[in-house]
């Protein structure tokens, strides 16, 4: 009996058939914590040539998707990553770094 809650029985809203959450699976990172996963080794060698460029692959540190937030180190990466916010790759490429998105 639908007298006293209407609306109870039934059918409300649009459903997403066979939804998997691996789609929707991107943490993220910003771009002022990228010298932090730079490993020991890579600071070294940026420290004593200062035209290399640090190599950061961030899906091996468990993010997914790099965010302009924050400021950036004012040394140039080369940032591997899936997916990247256009604020994020702006602050890359100004410090002559670069973007590689891979799938």
């Amino acid at each position: 009996m639908d007298k006293y809650h209407p609306g109870y029985f039934g059918k409300v809203g649009m459903r997403y058939f066979h939804k998997t959450n691996n789609k929707f699976w991107r943490p993220v990172v910003n771009v002022d914590k990228l010298w932090s996963l730079v490993d020991s080794d890579s600071r070294a060698k940026v420290a004593q040539n200062k035209e290399l460029a640090p190599v950061v692959d961030v899906l091996k540190h468990g993010y997914a998707k790099v965010l302009g937030g924050g400021r950036m180190p004012s040394k140039p990466f080369i940032v591997k990553t899936r997916f990247v916010s256009s604020v994020a790759e702006k602050k890359i490429k100004a410090n002559g770094g670069a973007v590689v998105l891979s799938a």
